[in-house]
């Protein structure tokens, strides 16, 4: 009779409620086994694990687990139709519309990326990475003015935000404001002194300023600083190219290549100046070697590196 009134009044069967139970162990044993998978290095077995807890329970916190090792693995559509539905478990959580920018920013996909910061900053103003998203949407849809109105509110917001200064810096830069630009790269180098990417922003600074010595000596101490630093090769060895020193200039891509043998864009790049040098085995040599490396990524690549001023060529790396 109980079981009937149960079946009649919408209650759970005996059966019904022992198959809850199992499916919330298994959910909680996947969970865990992917947790602990993840922990020792086992990405792909922790991949499978939170996947299949995913298919008994709808659960944010497994789903925030997974997008970060589909981030992780470089999988970024996956880990945003991840975030997507995370959104729909828990709307008002502004940290994952934020990593949704992020993404978005990765993939190009600049209207969705306004989307998801403009959600970020709505459900909370005073965090600064909202804003500071928003102003390199906005720079890379061409607003510079847009662009650095949003990183100047990131930095009253958090005045040494490292990233936003870079940023700022980079495009008042693009914008020949010169003396403004130097404010915001000093600020990052009286903090930290070896800060790379504001060392190579700096080399970029003199280069606009005509003082080239001075350029060559800030990316002559990034590369002592870090040899693997593939950057501070390419605009170095790009100086020479534009002082027709094309011998030194292929020079500097031996050593970048010494430190970084597994390059395909440094292969690359050595190729078409071997060829400017006269020296077409070398350059047919170094461009099966670039291809053979990585042939995705140079069709991406190939017919760009043409040696432009550094304010358009090197300042489009660092984002």
């Amino acid at each position: 009779m109980a079981r009937f009134l149960r079946s009649l009044f919408g209650g759970k069967t005996n059966e019904e409620e022992q198959q809850q139970k199992k499916e919330t162990k298994n959910f909680e044993i996947l969970k865990f086994d992917g947790l602990r998978a993840q922990r020792v290095g086992r990405v792909d077995y922790a991949v499978k694990c939170f996947t299949e807890a995913l298919l008994i329970q709808e659960d944010f916190e497994t789903m925030n687990y997974l997008s970060s090792l589909y981030i992780q693995l470089g999988e970024t559509q996956q880990a945003r139709e991840l975030l997507k539905r995370m959104t729909k478990l828990e709307p008002d959580l502004p940290a994952t519309y934020l990593v949704l920018a992020h993404l978005c920013y990765i993939e190009e996909k600049y209207e969705e990326m306004e989307h998801y910061a403009t959600q970020g900053i709505r459900l909370n103003a005073d965090d600064p990475a909202g804003h500071y998203l928003l102003g390199k949407c906005r720079h890379s849809q061409k607003d510079p003015v847009g662009a650095i109105a949003h990183l100047t509110k990131a930095l009253s917001l958090k005045e040494d935000d490292t990233d936003a200064l870079l940023a700022r810096g980079e495009i008042l830069l693009e914008m020949k404001q010169l003396n403004e630009a130097k404010k915001d790269i000093d600020t990052i180098l009286e903090a930290d002194p070896e800060h790379e990417a504001a060392m190579l922003l700096r080399g970029n600074w003199h280069e606009a300023a005509d003082a080239p010595e001075a350029a060559e000596t800030d990316y002559r101490q990034l590369i002592a600083l870090n040899p693997f630093n593939e950057s501070a090769y390419t605009v170095l060895s790009r100086m020479f190219t534009e002082k027709k020193q094309i011998q030194k200039a292929i020079e500097i891509l031996d050593e970048a290549i010494e430190f970084n043998p597994e390059s395909a864009t440094l292969y690359h790049q050595r190729g078409e100046l071997r060829l400017l040098n006269g020296d077409k085995e070398g350059s047919v040599e170094d461009s099966r070697k670039a291809l053979e490396l990585n042939a995705d990524a140079l069709e991406s690549i190939s017919g760009q590196f043409n040696y432009q001023p550094a304010s358009s060529s090197v300042l489009g790396n660092l984002g």
